[in-house]
């Protein structure tokens, strides 16, 4: 189950594949970023977003429970929080570039 604690030494994570750098954007630009990297990596792959915007706790597992990624859980450095995101397997529809489950 994600966790929304920062991680104890002892159950770390493995390194992110992919790392978006978000700080200093405010809603909803840390989240179309995110989506925008994810569009670019392959089912599995973990990307890794800091965010300084306070609303992004809410919209990034929010936004990964609607478009079928899995959220790995967040961590607080400060000001930054860190979002662990797995890219899910979803696919590109032709009509009008939405997203859906595959």
């Amino acid at each position: 189950m994600p966790s929304d604690s920062p991680a104890s030494p002892s159950q770390e994570m493995p390194p992110a594949d992919v790392f978006l750098d978000a700080r200093g954007l405010n809603c909803p630009l840390p989240v179309l970023k995110a989506r925008k990297k994810l569009l670019g990596m392959r089912a599995g792959e973990i990307l890794e977003v800091a965010a300084t915007d306070p609303v992004a706790a809410i919209d990034m597992p929010h936004f990964c429970a609607e478009s079928g990624h899995e959220f790995l859980g967040k961590r607080q450095d400060g000001p930054v929080t860190y979002f662990r995101i797995a890219r899910g397997a979803v696919r590109q529809t032709e009509d009008e570039g939405k997203e859906e489950k595959a």
